[in-house]
């Protein structure tokens, strides 16, 4: 294993959410990436490959309704835009050299949801 420094560590990590944050399927599936929780951790398992794995928070947008008492369905009253986040831990590996992400992955809600697989 080789050693990866931080800064190193933080330009993948950038890379990442970089390309998150611009594809549209990403937007729609997962919502906007609002931003880094926590950097889980990082390094080469494989010589010329960087492997970065972090928690990020996603918040999607949307027009909410609330209902009305004893289920008696929907109101036209809005909840505002925020339907609330969610925290998905990002698995990535990346080309040392180039810095081109190979393969990227999203657990949703922390691994208990489904995986969202960005296309590369």
């Amino acid at each position: 294993m080789a050693a990866v420094s931080q800064g190193e560590a933080q330009k993948g990590i950038d890379a990442v959410v970089g390309a998150l944050r611009k594809d549209k399927r990403c937007l729609d599936e997962l919502g906007k990436l609002e931003k880094v929780t926590n950097v889980l951790g990082f390094g080469s398992p494989v010589p010329g490959t960087l492997a970065v794995r972090f928690n990020a928070q996603f918040k999607k947008g949307g027009r909410g309704m609330s209902s009305l008492p004893f289920g008696l369905g929907q109101s036209n009253k809005s909840e505002g835009t925020n339907r609330g986040v969610m925290v998905g831990q990002v698995k990535a590996s990346l080309d040392k050299g180039t810095g081109k992400i190979k393969d990227c992955s999203v657990f949703r809600d922390l691994g208990y949801g489904r995986a969202f697989n960005l296309k590369v």
